[in-house]
């Protein structure tokens, strides 16, 4: 029977062909959403990912992570006297304007950490050093950011902030780090950070935060056009200084669940995270609550659906042509899983046709798509093989509308002219 099946789908090679490229639209349509979205989702967690640290310590109005009230640079300290913690580091977030050598400006997300720790940055540099970063004005860039912030070479210059603009020199490059959903990213010393989000601040304010998580502003005189050539060196960052996170490494052996809880009874104000829970929270609010990830779903449903009318019309077709061969089949006592069993196998022929080249073009556009723009399309063998089981399901299923007609086919049609 399985001679029937292949002569039934290669006989009419120009409807084979057709046929096929249908199924190609539909499963590649499938493929990239579904990519897209697992590649949306990894991208806005991936910087929690490659961190080291064992807990997270933030407001108790934190959204995802990179939006949270901010809280007072004391808990660091407060937080390294709590038993069970070895090491305790500051994280700063902060939004600010880039304009580069030629004027353009463009949004971005100051991160300000510990270059001399790994415990937030554990991803790669791939030029330059994180303890460059030490020197005052200086900032590492992911390489998918650099044409959009006009950097072409390690020592290049841009400026942060919109008033009270300083100085920001370009020392190192890294990579996989960059949020589809954000602006670009910058990196530098907690030091850097305070300068740039405070005395570089768009507003022309100076903002600190008390013990007690008040923040207060002081009115400067914003001062518009170029950066002081020569700004005085950034200052150490203090108790009241904003920040963003706590980070925690927990000693050798120590129960996380139990330094949790000692960590929100000694932090007022404050709600301590896992690492997969900061990263899990990140990615829902960004794929729920966004609508990002039902658009995305929306597309591949609609390209499944697709999928099963073409593959439905091609079988059906296909079964209408050869009516009377089924018809003589029945007439020879053949049972109808045997009849059914043709169409079966010419739907798994379909579907295995149609899977092999969406696949490889999915990669191939997956793989041009993160070199030249910076945007993933995520296909694990875990998500090919469920798009193979899901390319399955939609040829198979298909197949039951053709089976239908096969079902009522009256043997005596092969004796009628």
């Amino acid at each position: 029977m399985a001679s029937i099946a292949r002569k039934n789908l290669f006989e009419d090679i120009p409807r084979f062909i057709v046929a096929q490229a249908g199924i190609v639209f539909a499963v590649s349509l499938v493929t990239i959403q579904i990519g897209i979205l697992r590649g949306f989702s990894r991208s806005t967690a991936r910087l929690i990912d490659q961190s080291s640290a064992d807990l997270w310590v933030a407001s108790k109005d934190i959204v995802h992570l990179e939006l949270s009230s901010p809280m007072p640079a004391q808990r660091v300290e407060e937080a390294q006297k709590i038993a069970g913690v070895d090491r305790a580091e500051a994280l700063m977030i902060r939004s600010s304007i880039w304009r580069d050598s030629n004027g353009k400006i463009n949004p971005i997300r100051i991160y300000g950490f510990d270059p001399n720790s790994r415990m937030f940055a554990g991803w790669q540099v791939t030029q330059g050093n994180l303890t460059d970063l030490n020197q005052p004005y200086t900032v590492i860039v992911d390489t998918n950011s650099l044409r959009s912030l006009g950097l072409n070479q390690i020592n290049d210059r841009g400026t942060i902030g919109a008033f009270n603009a300083l100085p920001a020199r370009f020392v190192g490059i890294t990579q996989d780090t960059q949020s589809i959903a954000s602006s670009a990213f910058i990196y530098t010393s907690l030091e850097n950070a305070n300068a740039y989000g405070l005395g570089g601040s768009d507003t022309g304010l100076t903002c600190r935060t008390d013990p007690s998580g008040r923040i207060s502003c002081l009115n400067q005189t914003p001062k518009f056009g170029d950066p002081d050539p020569n700004p005085a060196p950034p200052r150490r960052v203090n108790v009241q200084d904003p920040i963003s996170f706590v980070l925690i490494r927990a000693k050798p052996g120590e129960d996380l669940d139990q330094l949790r809880q000692r960590l929100q009874s000694a932090l007022p104000d404050t709600r301590v995270f896992t690492q997969a829970e900061i990263a899990d929270l990140t990615r829902s609010y960004w794929t729920t609550r966004t609508g990002v990830g039902f658009v995305l779903g929306l597309g591949a449903t609609v390209g499944f659906i697709v999928g099963m009318v073409i593959v439905g019309q091609i079988l059906y077709s296909s079964v209408s042509d050869h009516i009377r061969e089924f018809g003589t089949l029945k007439a020879m006592g053949a049972s109808n899983w045997v009849i059914y069993s043709v169409i079966l196998e010419q739907a798994l022929w379909m579907a295995v046709l149609g899977y092999i080249p969406s696949i490889a073009l999915c990669l191939s556009l997956g793989a041009w798509t993160q070199a030249a723009k910076g945007i993933m399309i995520l296909i694990t063998p875990a998500t090919g093989v469920g798009i193979f089981v899901l390319t399955v399901v939609m040829c198979v299923g298909s197949a039951l509308f053709a089976v239908q007609k096969v079902t009522r086919v009256d043997p005596a049609i092969v004796f009628k002219a």
